[in-house]
């Protein structure tokens, strides 16, 4: 059974290697069969089928028949990605639980304190950095919006604008619940006026249609502006500094507030 590389490569999402996806899809094709037949028909070597048809009966992929010749059973793709997920969820939850217990450990406690004096010991010139990828931009963004205290300002363009109104709601949203003043200025278009609906429950928003920028500044010293036009650069391309100081963070602020004063309140 000849099997295209592409379809063998999306099936490993199911958490299979190379060797158990030509099995695992033989064996679907004949529901049973033996070792010896699923090899020649899956082009795998016979010294490392019996190996391979174990770890896929322990995965819950195949059951193996009593009697001889030994034969091996199909389970249903609808059932494998049951157990799978269930799987997944179980080792997340798994995996969450014993990283909140590390929370209340003696070595969290003292990782904080070790990171607490090396921040009050670095280089201003040491804090910042380019973030690159629209994706990771976002990621950051969103974790420093989860720590923000004060404020958050943000001035978008009108595809930025509805790009946040997806990626950031939601830690906007728990910000502005922790007492954060948020603001948002960016041209407001009927392409966009959807993420109105969405953001206007956590920031007060202005069309501004004067200036074109893209930056955001959190609690009045963390800065992240990005230098490229958002509807020309690749997603992939478009990259973001980021710097935290108090005193470049005072410049963004001044040129918000100009335009701020100057643009109309989105309702």
């Amino acid at each position: 059974m000849i099997v295209q590389k592409d379809f063998l490569n999306k099936i490993k999402d199911f958490g299979l290697n190379s060797y158990e996806a030509k099995l695992w899809t033989a064996l679907l094709s004949r529901g049973t069969a033996t070792a010896g037949e699923l090899s020649d028909i899956a082009n795998v070597p016979r010294s490392r089928s019996y190996d391979v048809l174990e770890s896929l009966e322990r995965k819950g992929f195949v059951i193996m028949r009593l009697g001889k010749p030994i034969k091996y059973i199909a389970v249903s793709p609808a059932e494998v990605l049951e157990r799978v997920k269930k799987f997944v969820l179980d080792d997340a939850d798994r995996q969450s639980k014993t990283l909140e217990k590390l929370r209340k450990t003696e070595v969290f406690t003292e990782l904080n304190a070790l990171h607490k004096q090396g921040v009050d010991t670095v280089d201003p010139m040491d804090l910042s950095g380019v973030i690159k990828g629209r994706g990771n931009i976002y990621s950051y963004l969103n974790s420093l919006f989860k720590n923000s205290k004060n404020s958050i300002i943000i001035m978008t363009t009108d595809t930025g604008f509805a790009k946040k109104a997806e990626s950031l709601k939601n830690s906007l949203n728990k910000a502005k619940e922790r007492g954060v003043k948020i603001k948002i200025l960016a041209p407001i278009s009927k392409t966009n006026k959807s993420a109105v609906n969405v953001l206007s429950k956590c920031a007060s928003i202005k069309n501004n249609t004067d200036f074109t920028a893209r930056f955001c500044v959190i609690d009045n010293k963390n800065v992240i502006f990005m230098a490229l036009d958002d509807k020309t650069a690749h997603p992939n391309y478009d990259f973001g500094v980021w710097v935290k100081t108090d005193f470049f963070a005072s410049s963004f602020i001044n040129i918000f507030n100009k335009f701020w004063t100057l643009s109309r309140t989105v309702k």
